[in-house]
């Protein structure tokens, strides 16, 4: 029911291009980009006590094509799972309805992708199936990463190694930790296994969503689209998913701040510069994340970390990394704003 060519066409004609170039430029942009993932491999392990085989997982530098392509497969395995239940329900549209609407959802894919193409420096893909072994794999968006510092009016070399810290903190996160990707994808399973297929899911969203739509619109809600989709039992779990994003991205900002100043000159001017850049530039792009639910994505980043140096400060890095030791101790949405209630709970 998703034309996922038409997904990969459409991304690829909306997606604006990349900045100016050379060949040369962009071969010493991708060895230096490999380079910086290497170097911050280790000052991330001492920093986080955290132990992972080395370079277990891959990095790969990529432009924004294949990053579309790569997040276009992950889609396939989280949603395939629901629209082969609509199948076996016999609820899935049919004939000539069904090629239609499969393309039609191909391109409001492809739409999204296009967009989040030119905003993603960096990504750590867990759900990525080409070994399990190696517990996913780490993206570097070349063409954005070198957009964003040219923006940003910052060195390349200190900016590139910086987005390495943070994305070299998920890679060591996963693989430190083996047991956190299958969490996910269980969490993700019963978030899948709880969807409405019937016409009261629909009901509901005409009758209560779209009131909420033109808040999230006018600025007045945090919710997202996505948000308008769910019901009670899928809240839960969307609870949970991001107690989870919120003490992964929070913790990879303190590692990038906290590693930053052994190892880049200029990464307080790196910071300042960035955090602006992460409000969005102007009312369109702050109305797109909006609705797309990336401002609360930002939120993530400023909650987790406030979370994990308030835990730090009370019971130190060991203290800290209890997190770590089973999914019983990961934080939820509310341990996140309230680090208290966690230390209260995993360290009574």
């Amino acid at each position: 029911m998703i034309d996922w060519n038409v997904a990969l066409q459409t991304a690829t004609r909306l997606s604006r291009p990349g900045p100016d170039i050379t060949p040369e430029q962009v071969a010493d942009v991708v060895a230096e980009l490999r380079d910086a993932a290497a170097t911050s491999e280790a000052p991330v392990r001492e920093f986080t006590g955290l132990h992972a085989v080395s370079a277990e997982a891959p990095v790969l530098v990529v432009d924004r094509r294949r990053w579309v392509e790569a997040n276009l497969a992950t889609f396939r395995v989280l949603i395939d799972p629901v629209l082969a239940r609509l199948d076996a329900e016999g609820k899935a549209p049919k004939g000539a309805t069904r090629a239609i609407g499969s393309k039609v959802s191909g391109a409001e894919i492809g739409a999204l992708m296009s967009f989040l193409s030119g905003k993603v420096l960096g990504q750590f893909d867990p759900f990525w199936d080409g070994d399990r072994s190696q517990g996913g794999r780490l993206m570097l968006v070349a063409p954005n990463i070198v957009q964003a510092e040219r923006q940003l009016n910052v060195a390349p070399h200190d900016f590139r190694l910086w987005v390495c810290l943070h994305e070299e903190t998920h890679r060591v996160q996963f693989t430190a930790v083996p047991w956190l990707r299958d969490h996910m994808r269980s969490l993700i399973g019963e978030f899948v296994d709880s969807t409405e297929l019937d016409a009261s899911a629909v009901s509901r969203f005409v009758s209560e969503g779209l009131g909420e739509l033109v808040r999230i619109v006018r600025g007045e809600s945090d919710a997202s689209l996505a948000d308008l989709f769910q019901n009670d039992r899928q809240r839960a779990v969307v609870d949970q998913l991001t107690g989870i994003m919120s003490l992964l991205e929070g913790h990879a900002d303190v590692v990038m701040d906290g590693v930053g100043p052994e190892v880049i000159p200029t990464v307080a001017e790196i910071r300042r510069k960035f955090d602006q850049r992460r409000k969005g530039t102007n009312g369109f792009d702050k109305l797109v994340r909006r609705l797309l639910g990336l401002e609360s994505k930002m939120r993530q980043y400023r909650e987790g970390a406030v979370f994990v140096r308030e835990v730090t400060d009370r019971v130190g890095l060991d203290g800290f990394n209890a997190v770590w030791a089973e999914p019983a101790n990961l934080p939820t949405r509310s341990d996140i704003v309230d680090p208290a209630s966690w230390v209260a709970r995993v360290h009574a």
